[in-house]
């Protein structure tokens, strides 16, 4: 059973266009050309905020408002792009934005937090450490806890999902990246809203390989790092909401190395001009690694962000990986 209707996502679609447009898909030759498949870019990177998790920020904060009109802010956790579109969405709502960041985060991902609104804290060594602290500054006051995993976020973010197979409803598979699982789920719950039978591909870092390792083991598997300059992807516990949706809702998941992540990186820079981070460029790297499988089929692929900090990115275009 699909965890939206139609008219959920509908509804959905007429929040997120109240503050954005819709992003493009776009066929390259370039990329058709060094895979073999017709590929299809979702440009997640387009957005406000230049990933996709802005559109579950407006459908969050829509709902928090009705349901909590109490909550004087939010509280959460991120990497950096959850963090950016929860700031940006709580700004509009005239509501505080508690973020906390594990210490060494994207210092530009940090900065356009800030900017938003968000109120920084670092914590911690990693993002479930980060995590855990902001959960638990939540259960102490009247700071309302924002998870990275919550079906009004999924709603938002099922909007891309809709956007891509309503135009491209022949699309034979989608590769996506997963960190803590929105994205993922936001496509499952669009294409079986449409009642599609494409393919969806889960890609997640070599060194973050907790969502794959747990649908192999059929539970949750937490690893002992997330060691991936793929910030987005670099979870080591795995979301149990999401887990139940995308371990039976994927195709397969597969998992890529830091070298076809940053590969991926430039690939799209010399084929399409595009700016993407480590996460963004995942399903990329994914289709690369499967290309001869993919020969010749229709495939999507998600850009799912562009932030990535400059140093990283001279890193990655010299040939080289950055270093955590």
């Amino acid at each position: 059973m699909a965890l939206f209707s139609i008219d959920d996502l509908k509804a959905a679609q007429g929040l997120v266009y109240g503050q954005m447009q819709p992003t493009a898909q776009i066929h390259w030759p370039q990329l058709s050309a060094r895979t073999g498949a017709e590929v299809i870019v979702k440009h997640e990177n387009h957005a406000p905020t230049g990933a996709f998790k802005v559109r579950g920020g407006i459908t969050f904060l829509n709902w928090l408002k009705r349901a909590h009109p109490e909550a004087r802010g939010i509280v959460t956790a991120t990497r950096g792009n959850h963090g950016q579109s929860q700031a940006r969405a709580a700004a509009r709502a005239g509501l505080e934005a508690h973020i906390y960041v594990p210490r060494g985060n994207s210092t530009e991902k940090n900065s356009a937090m800030r900017t938003y609104g968000g109120k920084l804290v670092e914590f911690g060594d990693d993002f479930d450490e980060a995590k855990d602290e902001a959960m638990r500054i939540a259960a102490k006051g009247d700071l309302f806890a924002v998870p990275p995993f919550h079906t009004e976020l999924v709603r938002g973010v099922a909007t891309y999902g809709y956007e891509l197979l309503s135009v491209h409803p022949d699309l034979d598979t989608i590769y996506v990246p997963i960190g803590c699982g929105s994205g993922i789920c936001g496509v499952i719950s669009a294409r079986d809203a449409l009642g599609l039978k494409t393919k969806v591909v889960g890609v997640v870092a070599e060194n973050a390989a907790g969502a794959k390792l747990s649908t192999e083991a059929g539970h949750l598997i937490e690893t002992n790092s997330a060691a991936t300059f793929a910030d987005g992807m670099a979870v080591r516990i795995p979301v149990q909401a999401a887990f139940d949706i995308y371990s039976k809702g994927t195709n397969r998941i597969i998992s890529v190395s830091e070298e076809q992540i940053a590969s991926a990186i430039r690939t799209y820079f010399t084929d399409t001009h595009n700016l993407a981070e480590g996460a963004g460029a995942g399903s990329l790297a994914g289709l690369m690694s499967e290309a001869e499988m993919m020969r010749g089929k229709k495939v999507g692929v998600i850009l799912s962000g562009g932030n990535i900090d400059q140093s990283w990115y001279r890193t990655v275009l010299e040939g080289n990986i950055p270093q955590l």
